[in-house]
């Protein structure tokens, strides 16, 4: 019997295992499936997580029993008559920043456009002056804030990008806030540089991208080589009045030749064929995609790049939906995020995961996976993230109801439903 049990969550009466078998991602048809374990006979479901914070046993509370003894440091979670699901992944957010936002969502409502906004000195630019003001110790605050938040509603892994700086200075600082929340917070980061988000004021995009190519990436490295920064991904908003398809490639392509996974936004606003673009590239992921071609979709799909898309933002900017019937029936792998940002308020995935069934046309087994396991290999991290499987991190969720679609069904109710959340085997949010 092994005593080296650190948590144990017993008795459930559904677990949602994702996939039964360790697979990376799913594609196309097959994310119409979700693997459960259900309660028999009154004998539930227990997963047991060990010291390292590993998954080291699912399945029968009576097998539980006779394999693992508990110490009297173990955590013990009763989840009889509960639901317990893999922790959420968000795969795209800007969680960093300063200043808000809110007086430009009346513009929104009054049908002003995302561009013409920023043309008007709002959106991206309105908060690169904030946060090149803001101290980094500000800056991680509000951070802290903001990821606490993410946590209570179930997100146990997320992408968390710089990009309101548009300069060396501030590109650092925001991305030196990102590692230290990885440090110190215990929700798991991934760390992606932006500093391709937009053009400086006064600038244009060439003079841009030469900057991000020759100035801020030479600078990240260097620290990356220092290991005083961790970074992850490389992004580009690859959009028409931004950067080209010709700058886009050439940023991340100096971003993945330092060892950067391709992660950007593209054809978002314009048909531009960033997914084709991104493609070529061996994108590991490409958010967006509003617009996208039935050619950029087949690139895709062939290429096995996994799409991002962000119900959140086609909602807030009353943007014509992401074609996902088309990319999923193509065989494409679909994931989520909830794009949180001053100008996409929103840090739930669960109301993600709705606003994907409404908005997107997707299943709840679609935004299930697309939330969890999907959303984790957008981020090059579903080996060890993204579903509940033996020697996975021990991240989950523990629901007060008997199926895991009341989660996405009750809108709004996640705070009620949610009792507890789980990330490396500790409870990192009780009710």
């Amino acid at each position: 019997m092994s005593t080296d049990v650190n948590l144990v969550v017993k008795n459930a009466r559904q677990v949602v295992l994702v996939r039964r078998d360790p697979t990376l991602k799913v594609c196309g048809e097959d994310m119409k499936q979700v693997d459960t374990l259900q309660e028999e006979d009154g004998d539930g479901i227990s997963v047991v997580s060990n010291s390292c914070g590993k998954i080291v046993f699912i399945g029968k509370e009576s097998e539980r029993k006779r394999k693992y003894v508990e110490s009297a440091t173990t955590r013990i979670i009763d989840a009889s008559g509960k639901c317990v699901l893999p922790g959420f992944v968000d795969a795209h957010t800007h969680p960093v920043w300063a200043g808000d936002r809110v007086h430009e969502f009346a513009m929104k409502l009054a049908g002003a456009t995302y561009m013409e906004v920023h043309k008007a000195g709002g959106g991206i630019h309105f908060t690169v002056e904030h946060t090149r003001k803001a101290s980094e110790e500000e800056l991680y605050d509000g951070l802290k804030q903001r990821l606490n938040s993410m946590m209570k509603t179930g997100t146990t892994l997320v992408e968390c990008k710089s990009g309101y700086g548009l300069n060396k200075e501030t590109e650092v600082k925001m991305l030196k806030v990102i590692d230290r929340a990885r440090r110190e917070i215990p929700i798991g980061i991934s760390s992606t540089f932006c500093g391709a988000h937009a053009v400086p004021k006064g600038g244009n995009s060439e003079d841009a991208t030469n900057d991000v190519i020759s100035v801020q990436l030479p600078c990240i490295r260097d620290m990356m080589d220092r290991k005083e920064l961790h970074v992850d991904n490389i992004d580009v908003f690859c959009e028409q009045g931004v950067f080209d398809i010709d700058q886009s490639r050439r940023i991340l392509t100096a971003g993945k030749n330092m060892g950067l996974q391709i992660n950007f936004h593209g054809d978002e606003l314009h048909p531009l064929e960033g997914a084709k673009m991104g493609a070529e590239l061996g994108a590991l992921s490409i958010s967006h995609l509003e617009e996208i071609s039935d050619a950029g979709i087949s690139a895709m799909a062939k290429a096995g790049s996994i799409g991002v898309v962000l119900p959140t933002t086609a909602n807030i900017l009353r943007l014509k939906p992401p074609p996902v019937r088309k990319m999923i029936d193509s065989g494409m792998a679909v994931a989520l995020g909830s794009d949180f940002n001053p100008n996409a308020f929103c840090s739930s995935m669960p109301l993600v995961m709705h606003l994907a069934c409404v908005i997107l046309r997707m299943s709840m087994p679609e935004v299930l996976i697309a939330a969890t396991l999907n959303a984790a290999a957008a981020l090059g991290k579903s080996d060890t993230h993204g579903s509940l499987n033996e020697g996975k991190c021990a991240n989950m969720v523990v629901i007060d109801a008997p199926r895991w679609e009341h989660i996405v069904y009750q809108l709004g109710f996640h705070n009620s439903l949610i009792d507890f959340v789980i990330c490396d085997g500790n409870v990192v949010y009780e009710k």
